[in-house]
């Protein structure tokens, strides 16, 4: 694997100073990006083939919990196959059935109607086996005249050219599919082939993104929401916008209709050509030796499937330093000296292992002495405990023995750690402030930093799903951060930031229901 250029010094210190600076965002930093944000939002929604795709869904509302009805989720997009269904109570609450199944390399690489007509029989099998007696849905009869009929939402995990609710071209296979004379065919045709060659009463009425689902999920369990974003192995934002924004549409007869859509932002993609993200040579090697260099470049400096990465990059570039290593005394081991061998969930355990289960242990980063004065004799017992305890994470995680990691290195690896998520999790922000600025519930500061006064008082629901955000120590607070930065205490405030489960399955299932109520006259 081809290295980072060697980091060389006179002053060691300073180049930890440097590296530090590198990855901190000032808040004149978080409003250039914000508006380079709009204005990508801006060309996205004006015309098709930008990298911020912004695409119309042709979802037109969502749920607030009152809904009733059962809905068949499929969920389609690796090596295994899901088949769900969601009944909705009608009180924000709903249950859950499912029920995986395997999908193999030869139906992944075989004709495509064999791949459907599995996918069809494994829908009949939980039918058969799995699933309620009794279907109700509201609407059934404008739909298709057949009360026997069940609704099923199509989660679809591929690249797709969509058209309508219920229409989507395959643009590509991914993730190891390669199913032959699918290309170009509408996947929900495809599907509903499937279920009509086999005389099931099963109907696909939606194909739908899982952060788009992320969005109706949370719309159902909470009342309302604005915004859908993933924060875990990779990222991506759904918000409700105004159909008269979405330009790209004129002319379409949902621009006629005018009223709200979901659009699919796809912000990983955000400024590709890097004139605005604050990257560093870190984020470079990664880039230039990823699958896919120059492409998804907001995803690679806030995603989990990257920041593992990013660390290791600096870490080896410490213990490779010269003129003399400044961490681990220069000995490297298999694990970091893998691509991609530190996964982020070992930051995770870094973090949380500072953080401690104790409130009473709490510990300012700056009690730790600088790298090059540390001296383990002169720390405060509560920050000597918890570099013991990462130090044991890093031995364990890392692959070194025990006698050949230190306290200081304990502090480097925490250090180059939090560095890494801290600028994810305020990027992240970035992201979500863009949403409520687009939409008109937010402006930026002023030159001066200050926010104007904003009247409003109700709540803006943000439905997130994702490793990062639900289990890494103090991700959601940093986001909130750059949100307050960026958006103001009043507007922050008002933000109910709330999980969003299962946006693939449950999800799918409420883009059913959504068709339903888009057919209703």
């Amino acid at each position: 694997m081809a290295p980072i250029s060697a980091l060389t010094y006179n002053d060691a210190q300073r180049l930890f100073d440097d590296i530090d600076r590198q990855f901190q965002l000032s808040q004149e930093t978080l409003v250039e990006l914000s508006k380079a944000f709009l204005h990508e939002f801006s060309v996205g929604l004006g015309d098709y083939n930008h990298p911020m795709a912004m695409i119309p869904t042709f979802v037109t509302g969502v749920p607030n919990g009152t809904e009733t009805g059962t809905f068949l989720a499929l969920d389609l997009g690796g090596t295994n196959m899901r088949v769900c269904e969601v009944v909705l109570n009608g009180d924000k609450t709903f249950s859950l059935r499912q029920q995986k199944y395997k999908v193999s390399d030869a139906l992944k690489t075989g004709e495509a109607t064999v791949l459907f007509d599995y996918l069809a029989d494994s829908v009949d099998a939980f039918l058969t086996t799995h699933a309620a007696s009794a279907y109700t849905s509201p609407g059934q009869a404008a739909v298709d005249n057949n009360p026997d009929v069940v609704h099923l939402g199509l989660t679809f995990s591929f690249p797709v050219e969509q058209t309508a609710l219920d229409s989507g071209k395959i643009l590509t296979w991914t993730k190891g599919f390669a199913a032959k004379n699918a290309i170009g065919n509408d996947v929900v045709k495809l599907l509903q082939d499937a279920f009509d060659r086999k005389h099931m009463h099963v109907k696909c009425v939606a194909l739908v993104n899982d952060t788009v689902g992320a969005l109706l999920s949370r719309a159902y369990t909470s009342g309302g929401c604005i915004l859908g974003a993933i924060f875990g192995t990779g990222t991506n934002g759904a918000y409700v916008e105004e159909v008269a924004k979405i330009t790209k549409l004129k002319n379409s007869s949902a621009a006629a209709r005018g009223g709200h859509m979901v659009v699919n932002t796809e912000w990983g993609a955000f400024n590709n050509s890097r004139s605005h993200l604050p990257c560093t040579p870190f984020d470079n090697s990664l880039d230039r030796l990823s699958i896919n260099p120059s492409y998804q470049a907001f995803e690679k400096l806030i995603s989990g499937m990257y920041l593992g990465e990013i660390t290791r990059n600096i870490l080896v570039s410490l213990i490779d330093a010269a003129p003399k290593a400044l961490l681990f005394g220069g000995k490297a081991t298999a694990i970091l000296n893998k691509h991609y061998g530190v996964d982020s969930s070992v930051m995770s355990d870094v973090e949380a292992a500072w953080e401690g289960k104790d409130a009473s242990e709490a510990a300012d980063p700056d009690s730790i002495p600088t790298f090059t004065a540390f001296d383990d004799s002169k720390l405060l017992p509560a920050v000597k405990s918890k570099l013991e305890r990462i130090r044991l994470v890093i031995v364990k995680q890392f692959g070194y023995k025990d006698t050949e990691v230190t306290l200081r290195d304990a502090a480097i690896v925490r250090w180059a750690c939090s560095l890494v998520a801290r600028r994810a999790a305020l990027l992240s922000g970035v992201a979500v402030a863009v949403v409520l600025l687009q939409t008109g519930r937010a402006d930026l500061p002023d030159k001066s930093g200050k926010h104007a006064k904003r009247t409003e008082t109700e709540e803006i629901g943000v439905g997130v799903d994702g490793s990062l955000i639900e289990h890494y120590p103090n991700f959601e607070r940093t986001t909130r951060e750059s949100l307050r930065a960026l958006v103001g205490p009043d507007v922050e405030k008002r933000v109910v930031i709330g999980m969003a489960k299962d946006g693939s399955g449950v999800g799918a299932a409420l883009c059913a229901l959504q068709a339903l109520k888009q057919h209703q006259p």
